[in-house]
């Protein structure tokens, strides 16, 4: 089983910057697929992007894509979320997830989830 802590939200404006982190307990991170989620007020929670145990594999949500960067670092247990051109869409509560196995973008494949960081993006 695994842990997971998310930390890195605020209130930025938008076109600013953010970078998201959770950190995970346990010995055998990389054996897990990890993911961010983010639901905004009224609306389901949404994939925004997941990475693969080794973290050679990435997938991006196209709202994101080209300003919304996946990575981690295995050796500190955490992945990260860097998000550029931040706009007032990107507001939410955002989530880290984690499963055993291979990565993917379903919001229903993934076991463990952190409590959320909330991101507000001001216009």
């Amino acid at each position: 089983q695994v842990q997971l802590v998310e930390s890195g939200g605020g209130l930025v404006q938008a076109g600013g910057s953010l970078r998201l982190s959770c950190a995970a307990s346990g010995r055998t991170f990389s054996s897990y697929a990890m993911g961010w989620f983010r639901q905004a007020p009224g609306k389901e929670r949404e994939f925004v992007a997941a990475i693969s145990g080794g973290g050679s594999t990435t997938y991006s949500a196209d709202s994101v894509k080209g300003r919304f960067t996946i990575s981690r670092d295995n050796a500190k247990n955490t992945v990260y979320l860097q998000m550029n051109s931040l706009k007032p869409e990107d507001t939410a509560v955002y989530y880290c997830a984690a499963r055993v196995g291979y990565v993917t973008m379903k919001i229903y494949d993934y076991s463990y989830w952190g409590q959320g960081t909330q991101v507000t993006v001001s216009s």
